[in-house]
């Protein structure tokens, strides 16, 4: 019994390493390793980044527990917390604009700071005792080396983010003034524990004691201040101080918890992590279809050699031992392979991505190997063992007839068995049931689109071969297509998907961007001010004219919460979708107004009267999320005080244009004597910058934000992404070639004795290689066409439906498809097919 197992697992192994030198394997292993490496790269990746957030949990929030608020916590609270045996600490934090100090001389710079430099930065004023959990990390100097500290900056002082030295033109030393106190640099923040990975940090950071906070004057009527109380303890004590706190908790606040683990961190990370995964999964969709071929191509060349073996006496159970310890072999093999590739591959994502990360990552666990081994076991199972596995069938009569082949019923039964295996698998990578059955949808949808389209195509050509003077090479080719039709068809698709992927990413990116450049005109706000008092209008409004400002935007902003709709209190509870329930859990940013906004459009109602009092212009997005209808009653509570009011209209807001827009917009009526503060924009020229300077100077409690700059930053983290997926591509344009290698492959017999034939009888090697050269020409030409295609309508449903924005087809997507199809299938074409012309005839017709 033992040795019924044994000797075929031999037989097994010494077949794996004859196919191995004879380069029957070669191909299957090179599709497992793509795939397995596809996958394993990103799962090296985003496991780091896990484990670096599980590593610094603690850090991400610097305390046990946090109550955030976005007015001041009630004394009440700390004291309890004290009480029960907690420690606390308390932080505030808000944008504000910082100025350097001008002077006569170079003290700082190279060259005289005749005027003070603005930026802005995000405050952060903190109690002693801050951080409960993890360590602030200061240093000296930039590139000095940093060290822990347990203090905070001294009265007067502040630490910076080395990034805010350039921006204003100062270093250590120097002074800077925030809002009406002026304070001095004395050292770098190079890590602050609650900021964690600090992903997409757009301002920089100014850290203060609370102390100094009230001299600045900074925290105003309409200030975007954030309040954290930090709590630290036993965790017994913190879970119950926790129950304590739970229907305490004001409108507003929110607890923060380990568990957490900082949401807006891991929803980012969750969404890189799904968009990665997709990627590398239809590299894995194309590499099982390159392992399939490849696979039916070993199982055709090895028939003869089968039925030889059942004629001497081989059982059919042996063969399957063998034939299955081969394919183990390979799995493995090809498993390890790609598992080593991925690792290597992942440091390229965390070279491309680096500027998003400010903490060293831990090295992956072995879960992510795990994986990519379950793949190519996935992936080798349902798409190599079926037909193979149908070889212990073949029976020993073809030794007399070669027309004897495989049964195909079992491996139809096989391959959806493999399908089905496979599915699985992409569900569960993808990690959400929904995402994952969306991507194998779309990707068997795309598949059927193209499979049609080049049956539709092949047909045609079919016609036009018979009704058309072509040149002799050419009707070869056709010809050959058209035999072969399946193999045809397969070549097309496969390139088709990997070169439209890649197009979709490159070519229609670029459109995308361009069209949201469009989109926002030359003379667009760039500049945004908030929180002017009203006792400053009018002379921020003078200040604007006399820099010669022509147009700006100037309009009332009151801060309320919506409470009630139809007299009925709403809260998080009436609502499941987390956009609607941070809507109700925060103060919306009402107007009032007389005429609707020039950039707005009432798609619905009608817009109130001049004189009217109780109405309300609503944005149809916050509409839509809060199921907010025409007629409904609303109730805003506006610091203690009502706004009721009922819905007559619904606008359309062009977010592109960058003007102010407001979601809720009352009559002057409702609200014009309500607490509230202005805000503006406007169009400023490079050449003006210093006109942001002198309105800080003149105002200081204003936050001005350059939206620019900020657009720049954005677009700088998005190109860093889009390299990052672009490398990941890479891979999935491999499996193409491959899916066509291996399809170009499975035809080389036949096309071996169909040139053995021609040549036979009389036709050249140039006239078989120029006929060669035109299918593969045609075959590359629809396969680019195609790939065109889907990238466009893709893109152009992303342009319109996502990001409504109007899209223009550029010719780039069309040539570099058409080029890339044409090249590749040569290229394929020309390794997997310069062996026949080089196949003596005489030799071929004796084989056959």
């Amino acid at each position: 019994m033992i040795a019924s197992i044994v000797l075929p697992v031999r037989q097994g192994a010494r077949a794996f390493t004859r196919d191995w030198r004879a380069g029957e394997l070669r191909l299957l292993v090179l599709s497992l390793v793509v795939a397995v490496a596809a996958m394993t790269s990103v799962g090296f990746f985003i496991d780091r980044l896990r484990a670096g957030l599980e590593r610094d949990a603690a850090q991400l929030l610097g305390a046990d527990l946090v109550l955030i608020s976005d007015k001041p916590i009630a004394e009440n609270l700390r004291s309890e917390a004290r009480t029960r045996g907690l420690t606390i600490a308390e932080t505030v934090v808000f944008p504000s604009m910082a100025l350097s100090v001008a002077t006569s001389t170079a003290t700082s710079t190279s060259t005289p700071n005749a005027e003070p430099a603005t930026q802005l930065t995000s405050v952060k004023a903190v109690t002693p005792g801050y951080p409960l959990r993890g360590a602030l990390r200061i240093a000296a100097a930039p590139g000095a080396a940093d060290a822990v500290t347990t203090q905070l900056p001294d009265v007067g002082t502040v630490w910076v983010d080395a990034a805010l030295l350039p921006a204003l033109h100062v270093r250590v030393g120097d002074a800077i003034d925030l809002g009406d106190k002026r304070f001095t640099i004395s050292r770098l923040v190079t890590l602050e524990p609650d900021r964690g990975l600090s992903f997409v940090n757009l301002a920089p950071r100014v850290l203060m004691r609370i102390d100094d906070l009230a001299a600045t004057h900074l925290i105003q009527n309409g200030s975007r201040e954030t309040h954290r109380l930090l709590i630290a303890g036993t965790p017994e004590r913190v879970a119950a101080f926790r129950s304590w706190l739970d229907g305490r908790l004001d409108r507003g606040q929110k607890l923060e918890s380990l568990e957490a683990g900082r949401p807006e961190v891991r929803n980012t990370l969750d969404r890189a992590e799904r968009f990665l995964a997709l990627v590398a999964l239809l590299t894995a969709m194309l590499a099982a279809l390159a392992v399939a071929l490849a696979a039916r191509r070993f199982t055709e060349r090895h028939l003869d050699a089968t039925a030889v073996m059942r004629c001497i006496g081989v059982t059919q159970n042996a063969l399957l031992i063998t034939h299955v310890s081969e394919f183990l072999i390979i799995g493995i093999a090809g498993a390890v392979f790609g598992v080593a590739l991925g690792y290597a591959a992942h440091f390229v994502f965390v070279a491309l991505l680096s500027s998003l990360l400010e903490a060293s990552l831990p090295q992956p666990s072995a879960w992510p190997a795990l994986q990519g081994l379950l793949v190519g076991v996935v992936l080798l199972a349902g798409f190599a063992l079926p037909p193979v596995v149908q070889l212990r069938h073949i029976p020993p009569l073809r030794v007399l007839r070669r027309d004897v082949g495989l049964p195909r019923a079992g491996a139809i039964v096989g391959y959806g068995l493999g399908i089905a295996s496979f599915a699985a698998l992409t569900l569960w990578s993808a990690g959400d049931v929904k995402v994952g059955a969306i991507t194998l949808g779309g990707f068997v949808g795309a598949f059927a689109i193209f499979t049609v389209v080049a049956f539709v195509v092949l047909r045609a050509l079919s016609a036009a071969r018979h009704g058309a003077r072509l040149d002799a090479s050419w009707r070869f080719a056709l010809a050959s297509m058209q035999r072969r039709p399946i193999n045809t068809i397969v070549q097309t698709v496969a390139l088709a998907i990997g070169l439209m992927a890649l197009l979709l990413l490159s070519v229609t990116r670029t459109d995308l961007v361009a069209a949201w450049r469009r989109a926002v005109p030359p003379d667009a706000p760039n500049r945004f001010v908030i929180n002017v008092q009203p006792d400053q209008r009018e002379a921020f409004v003078a200040a604007l004219k006399a820099a010669k400002v022509a147009n700006f935007d100037f309009e009332p902003m009151v801060r309320g919460r919506l409470v009630a709709i139809n007299d009925r209190t709403i809260g998080t509870t009436n609502y499941k979708d987390e956009r609607a329930q941070r809507l109700v859990d925060r103060e919306f940013n009402l107007s009032y107004m007389t005429d609707p906004p020039g950039n707005n459009k009432v798609v619905a109602g009608t817009w109130f009267a001049p004189n009217a009092s109780g109405e309300i212009s609503i944005e149809e997005g916050i509409a839509k999320s809060l199921g907010i209808k025409l007629d409904d009653r609303l109730r805003f509570d506006v610091a203690g005080a009502f706004a009721d009011g009922r819905v007559t209209s619904i606008r359309k807001l062009d977010w592109d244009s960058m003007h102010v827009n407001f979601f809720v917009i009352f009559p002057p009526a409702a609200l014009g004597k309500m607490a509230q503060t202005w805000i503006s924009a406007f169009h400023l020229p490079d050449s003006d910058a210093g006109l942001t300077n002198r309105l800080v100077q003149r105002f200081p409690n204003i936050t001005v934000i350059d939206t620019s700059t900020i657009f720049k930053q954005v677009q700088g983290i998005v190109d860093q992404v889009v390299r990052a997926v672009e490398f990941l591509f890479v891979f999935t344009l491999a499996a193409g070639v491959l899916v066509l290698y291996a399809a170009l492959l499975s035809s080389r017999d036949e096309r071996t004795r169909e040139a053995a034939l021609l040549r036979a009888l009389g036709a050249s090697r140039k006239q078989l290689t120029r006929a060669q050269l035109a299918e593969f020409f045609g075959i590359g030409t629809l396969a680019g066409l195609l790939a065109a295609a889907g990238a466009t309508a893709i893109g152009w449903v992303l342009a319109t439906r996502a990001f409504e924005l109007s899209y223009s087809f550029g010719p780039m997507a069309w040539v570099l498809g058409i080029a890339g199809g044409i090249a590749l299938a040569l290229l394929g074409g020309w390794l997997g097919l310069r062996p026949v012309m080089n196949e003596p005839p005489l030799r071929t017709l004796r084989e056959a």
